[in-house]
Order: structure tokens, then sequence, then C-alpha cells
């Protein structure tokens, strides 16, 4: 790596450091490579080590950087496309579905989603974990509500736990007729489970998109999926599914 010193400029060092630090993320560095350390960095540029924390700051939060603990200081993979479109038409578990299911449950409802499935607040559902991956991280979690009166027929399925329950669950719910999915998107700060399935710190910033399944004339299942903010971003229209944003071109996952 050669030596690049920073000219004066009008505006804010830092920010100024941050596009050149962007372009040689571009042209010198693969995703998952690990940064020289700050030292080395601070030396290159003719910066100072807490302007050069400011742009490698400001690149974490544009997702340009991960910084994870014990490992240092990353280049990020593309930022997943969720795309929240209105003609998506399918059940989770779906054939080109890229969720992985992790676990499944039978507890009470939390209030909230009793009050969106419309049973009582003591009812229980049957709640499926999964998780989604990018680049071989972590980069969403999902909780998904499903009252019984859905999944009738679960009787016969031995497995009371564990990926396996979750994927019966799954299959079960597909035997109704989907009508619609209707989602919405909010920010949100990462609760403890959640932090730590994403590799994050508990409150941190968060995306949260939740989806409600109808058939039937009711919401059959309700979705709550936490996204990485700093890896995640949203894409709006009615072309469905979801895409991986790889730069300029896309790719459908």
């Amino acid at each position: 790596m050669g030596t690049t010193q920073l000219e004066t400029v009008p505006e804010p060092k830092y920010w100024h450091l941050k596009t050149v630090l962007s372009e040689a993320l571009d042209s010198e560095f693969s995703v998952g490579e690990i940064l020289p350390n700050e030292r080395d960095l601070a030396a290159r540029f003719g910066v100072a080590r807490a302007t050069l924390r400011q742009a490698l700051e400001q690149l974490e939060l544009e997702g340009r950087l991960q910084r994870r603990r014990g490992v240092g200081t990353t280049v990020a993979p593309p930022r997943v496309g969720v795309a929240v479109g209105t003609e998506q038409h399918a059940w989770p578990g779906a054939a080109d579905d890229v969720w992985q299911a992790v676990d499944s449950a039978h507890t009470a409802a939390p209030a909230a989603v009793a009050a969106a499935l419309e049973i009582a607040p003591d009812e229980a559902v049957h709640t499926v974990r999964r998780s989604r991956t990018s680049h071989g991280q972590t980069v969403a979690a999902e909780l998904l509500y499903i009252p019984a009166s859905s999944v009738p027929d679960l009787s016969a399925i031995d497995a009371p736990s564990g990926p396996a329950r979750a994927r019966a669950v799954l299959r079960e719910l597909q035997r109704l007729e989907l009508e619609r999915r209707d989602s919405s998107v909010e920010l949100g700060s990462a609760r403890a489970d959640d932090a730590k399935e994403l590799d994050r710190l508990p409150g941190a910033p968060v995306l949260v998109v939740t989806t409600r399944f109808l058939a039937e004339g009711r919401t059959a299942a309700l979705s709550v999926a936490t996204y990485r903010a700093d890896t995640c971003r949203l894409t709006f229209g009615d072309s469905g599914g979801v895409e991986i944003h790889q730069g300029p071109e896309r790719q459908a996952s």
C-alpha cells in the first residue's frame, strides 16, 4: 500500500477521508478482508487517529465496514435488499424461500401478537424462529407466530422442537390458500436475543419488517423479521421477491 497525503479541503477532513477510504475499499480490498490497523492507516493517509476513527465510524454506519469483536475492521458484504412489494405471494417455507428454520415452540403469544392475530391474550401459538444469511453472516432473524387454527393437523408430528418441528409447522401452514400479505417497516433497537444472533450489541439499530399473512379472511400467521440496519436496505415496488444487491447489478436470491 502506498502513501497518500490529504490536501487541504473545505469540508471536514474526516469526511474527505471517508471518500478516499471508500475508493480504496472498491479498488484494493475484497469482502471480508481485514483492514490494516488504525496506526498504519493513519500514517498512510497522513491524518490523526481521531480523524481516522471518525471516517471509519461513518463507513460503518453506511454499511461499508463491519467492526467484529475479536476480528477487527472488515469490508462488509453487499447490503441485502429487502423487497416490500405487494405481489409477493408465497407462504414462509416455500420452495424458493431463503430463510433457514432454527427452532419451534408452542407458547403463549405476546399481547401485541395476540391482538394482531385476533386471538385470546393467553392463547398459545406456534412460534417458529428462522434466520437469514448473506456471505456466511447472519443478517436477519425472524419470529413467525402461527395460531393453532392455521395448522390443525400437527398432532401426528413427533418432533417436539428444533428445525424439524419448525419445517413441519410451515409445511402444514402451506395447506391454506394464501390470499395476500401485508408488510410494514420501522426502525427499532436490537433486543438481547436478536443482538446475539446478529452479532450486534443490544440496542443496535435494526430494521423491523412485520408481515401479516392472510387466508380465509383472517390473519393466519404473523412474521416479525429483524434485519441488521448496517447490512440491509429496503426496496419498494410490486416486483416481489427478495434480492441481494451486488454493486450496480442485482442477483435474485
